[in-house]
């Protein structure tokens, strides 16, 4: 088992990771009902998609003895009407620590191998920028 989720009552749910015991609060989003107190479902899934990226790329970076730590990345999610999903994922990395281009585009290519990546709809749209400082 990976994870067991308690439904809280007023549209908020627990989880628990089984292994490490870490707990994720999620609640409904204003725009459908909720509080919006902590992330949504759909806002961990594009929230999922950037750290799933950077991990890869970080297991990459790790394999060139290439540091990039201190980068980040801002996510944007976008949800369709008509049926409620997520329409599109943006994210914006804004990269350090990386000087050639050959490094840059090895990175980029990794992240875009992920797990979460590969594991979403190809009905997401799913816009990417590098922003190398």
């Amino acid at each position: 088992m990976t994870s067991k989720v308690t439904y809280l009552g007023d549209l908020r749910t627990k989880s628990i990771h089984i292994q490490s015991g870490s707990e994720i609060i999620s609640d409904a989003p204003v725009d459908n009902n909720g509080k919006g107190e902590a992330f949504s479902p759909t806002d961990t899934v594009a929230n999922a998609l950037a750290s799933c990226m950077m991990t890869i790329m970080g297991i990459k970076a790790r394999d060139m003895e290439v540091d990039f730590t201190g980068s980040t990345a801002e996510v944007t999610k976008i949800m369709n009407a008509e049926p409620r999903r997520i329409g599109a994922i943006e994210i914006v990395f804004d990269m350090q620590g990386v000087a050639d281009e050959k490094s840059r585009t090895i990175l980029e290519r990794a992240g875009m191998t992920c797990p979460v990546f590969l594991s979403l709809s190809s009905e997401i749209e799913k816009r990417i920028t590098f922003n190398w400082k």
